[in-house]
């Protein structure tokens, strides 16, 4: 495999991030305009994940070693059970609870990201990474600081502006590193 054909490799697949990018800044968009739907959405899939996990916990203590790892085992699918159930039948409650781990996880993205960001050469997207780090905490500093009232809004609004960001974030670096392939490319012939 040649330089040309290692860089046309890197440029289409670049092309793709940037289309995929693109894709989640959009669905970004949709869940800012429609809070409400995002949030209870939210809710109801992460509850009924929660019910499936139950039951592979279940499952999966069949095979435990010992009668303490079974029993151990089966009273964590009882746990997720029992808020997989509490999240589908009352989302509503559901949605204030997870509005106050949204703000704490936005807090948590925002120092990963700052972390990630300085770990990459300047030239490479680390403004962007910044960018959305910042704007993770004052999200997430939002959310918790006007907590339960937020859970009206914030799941849809927050997340989606979180999701268009990381979507641009992501468009913006893909095409820089389709620019280098293409220089690079142009430089090899």
């Amino acid at each position: 495999m040649n330089t040309n054909s290692i860089s046309s490799d890197v440029s289409k697949r670049a092309g793709w991030s940037i289309f995929l990018g693109l894709l989640t800044a959009a669905v970004g968009v949709v869940m800012i305009f429609y809070p409400v739907a995002t949030a209870t959405a939210s809710t109801l899939f992460f509850g009924w994940a929660l019910i499936v996990a139950a039951f592979a916990q279940i499952v999966l203590a069949f095979s435990a070693p010992t009668a303490g790892k079974f029993i151990l085992t089966v009273l964590v699918g009882i746990l997720y059970g029992i808020a997989g159930v509490c999240l589908v039948a009352a989302p509503g409650l559901g949605v204030v609870t997870l509005t106050a781990v949204l703000g704490a996880m936005l807090i948590g993205e925002s120092i990963v990201e700052t972390i990630v960001a300085f770990s990459l050469p300047a030239e490479a997207g680390r403004g962007g990474l910044l960018v959305n780090a910042l704007l993770s905490l004052a999200l997430g500093i939002m959310i918790l600081s006007q907590w339960p009232v937020s859970s009206v809004w914030a799941i849809g609004t927050i997340v989606g502006v979180a999701v268009f960001w990381n979507g641009v974030t992501r468009a913006v670096i893909s095409g820089k590193i389709k620019h280098v392939a293409h220089t690079f490319s142009a430089a090899g012939a």
